[in-house]
């Protein structure tokens, strides 16, 4: 092993591994993002904790598929494994719409250019990898590895999948924010611990053989879950593993999963405890030049770079349980805080890069206003398998004081060199009012006051979704009224202090147990309320999503129910259109939203009765 590394880049090139003087990486790590030396990038977070073991770490960016291959043998083989990674989104929603029509760009990619990496990348980049290198392991991980780690649904074949770990051919898995299990297995492997043999690492998944006896489970319950074939075959059973699944993601010490498919089992070992708030500083620590590696000079601004480029991630997780929102089940439910100082250093690091004028574009995380809250009792915490602390009513238990958040917000913005901190993440207001949060006082009157007045940079971001009772309620989300409460307070403070802002509200059309005439009424309230928006989102299934599960199943796992699921491309198309009620296309000149229903919205409507 080697010293610390100096503050440079992770090799990229044979040349940058010879002037290095190495003879072979330890780790190369495939990813179908461009190499960004940036803690919001997972392949990057990944080289450099491997890196502060004393490793030897090589990455290889967007490599070619198409050709003879050569970008994969370029660095040769490495001492230890390959990492590969889709990139930090699944390739599949990076590269197709909701209404399944290829992208134009990809914000992973110098110039926003699209192409650059295949179609389920974690496959594809597996399978070639195990083709050069038999010999050589191969983790997967990434967000399209997290959450295909068990049977899922797949909206782009339009079928159950199996396992990414048997479609992949790799080795082992890591899912989650994968710093805990990596530093495991590289300590395995320094004291040469054979790759084969680590069976037992915490939040990895592995494989074994039907018919062989499972790993010793080190204090470890065991839940097994139907087969896949059985899922195949029977729905009801897809929907039984799945609430398994959910549950178990859910609690801090969930149980191991067993899931038998063809003549392999799936092995997912539970995962690392949360991490503590000094060991998240730690990873903001490494040596990250913050930009992209120099082979991208004149090849044009890489988009996701650029809009985070300016700002900081001050937590990790979320506790909203949204239906349709993979966050919980990838970073976690509980949240996970930086500590101001470990803030304020990286803003100093930000201050002193090239082009900064001063202006943080965001100071958030999954959801801007969750920093410092947990559980205060965290014994009760541990019994917890509830998808949300705040729907259908905030816990109790959860500390939901905004102070420590207000303070930090007038911290940084008295820091030398800043002059102002937005904020870009959307918030969850349902945390602000008695009428969502019975303990809601002073200090989430302040945050609101202290957001508004002195971190909007003209537009206020909340996600109500949708304004139907029904569809909220499958969606975990707070009822619409209390939008409409924020809204007011909104007004009252831009009139008060004479600013010029507005509020954006995120509205998604296609949800599950959504149907036409939800949709209508979405569109005639937002009228009422003067609401034009530009952007709207259609629903799209991610895997192993609730959302997705009642896409899929045509009913809410939980309930048996069954719901209106708008499948076909014209009907999701009626359903978005319903958003658009101040433009004459979509609907019949000076008619209400929702006049002309099509035939194809009747015959649904019509099946949805049968049913």
């Amino acid at each position: 092993m080697e010293l610390k590394a100096e503050k440079r880049w992770l090799p990229v090139t044979r040349k940058e591994i010879e002037d290095l003087g190495w003879d072979q990486p330890d780790v190369i790590i495939i990813t179908g993002d461009a190499y960004i030396d940036h803690p919001s990038f997972g392949a990057a977070v990944i080289g450099r904790v491997i890196e502060s073991g004393g490793f030897r770490v090589a990455v290889i960016p967007q490599p070619n598929w198409r050709d003879d291959l050569r970008d994969f043998r370029k660095l040769g083989k490495p001492k230890y494994f390959f990492g590969v990674t889709a990139g930090n989104m699944d390739s599949m929603v990076n590269h197709y719409t909701a209404a399944r029509r290829l992208r134009s760009n990809d914000a992973y990619t110098p110039g926003g250019k699209a192409g650059f990496r295949p179609d389920y990348a974690t496959i594809i980049y597996t399978r070639i990898l195990k083709e050069l290198y038999p010999d050589i392991p191969v983790i997967a991980g990434g967000i399209e590895a997290s959450m295909r780690r068990l049977t899922h649904y797949d909206y782009w074949s339009d079928r159950l999948e199996p396992s990414i770990i048997l479609s992949s051919g790799a080795d082992m898995l890591v899912y989650g924010m994968g710093e805990q299990p990596i530093r495991g297995i590289m300590t395995l492997l320094a004291k040469g611990v054979p790759f084969s043999s680590i069976r037992n690492n915490p939040q990895t998944v592995i494989l074994s053989g039907k018919s062989e006896p499972l790993p010793p489970a080190p204090g470890w319950k065991d839940k097994t879950l139907h087969s896949h074939e059985e899922c195949l075959a029977d729905k009801l059973l897809y929907a039984e593993n799945f609430k398994v699944f959910e549950k178990e993601s859910n609690k801090i010490s969930p149980a191991r999963i067993i899931e038998p498919s063809g003549d392999k089992v799936v092995i997912v070992n539970p995962p690392s405890p949360p991490m503590s708030g000094q060991e998240v500083d730690k990873i903001w620590e490494l040596p990250f030049r913050y930009s992209p590696h120099p082979r991208y000079r004149g090849k044009g601004e890489i988009p996701a770079y650029e809009m985070i480029r300016f700002s900081v991630n001050i937590h990790r997780g979320c506790f909203g349980g949204c239906s349709f929102c993979a966050i919980a089940a990838h970073q976690g439910k509980q949240v996970i805080s930086r500590s101001e100082g470990s803030v304020f250093r990286e803003i100093a690091k930000i201050s002193a890069l090239p082009g900064f004028k001063g202006y943080l574009t965001d100071l958030g995380g999954p959801s801007a206003n969750m920093y410092g809250m947990k559980g205060k009792d965290q014994e009760r915490c541990l019994k917890c398998s509830a998808p949300s602390c705040i729907w259908p009513a905030v816990c109790d238990n959860l500390d939901t004081d905004h102070s420590r958040l207000v303070k930090l917000y007038r911290d940084v913005n008295t820091l030398p060199g800043i002059k102002k901190a937005f904020i870009g993440s959307g918030i969850r207001y349902d945390l602000l009012f008695r009428e969502g949060n019975p303990r809601a006082g002073r200090a989430e009157k302040d945050y609101l006051r202290e957001l508004v007045i002195n971190h909007l940079s003209g537009w206020l971001k909340v996600a109500p979704e949708h304004t139907s009772p029904l569809v909220l309620k499958l969606m975990r989300k707070m009822p619409f009224e209390l939008f409409g409460k924020l809204r007011e307070t909104f007004e009252l403070l831009k009139r008060s202090e004479d600013l010029n802002c507005v509020i954006i509200p995120y509205f998604i059309s296609g949800h599950p147990g959504c149907s036409i005439t939800d949709m209508r009424d979405l569109g005639l309230k937002a009228r009422a309320l003067g609401i034009k928006p530009e952007q709207v989102q259609d629903f799209t299934p991610t895997p192993m999503t609730l959302s997705t599960a009642m896409y899929y199943l045509g009913m809410d796992p939980y309930t048996g129910k069954k719901l209106f699921v708008a499948k076909e491309t014209q009907a999701k198309k009626e359903q978005k259109e319903m958003f658009f009620w101040y433009k004459e296309q979509g609907r019949q000149k000076g008619s209400r939203p929702g006049r002309g229903i099509t035939k194809s919205s009747r015959d649904q409507r019509t099946k949805k009765s049968r049913r």
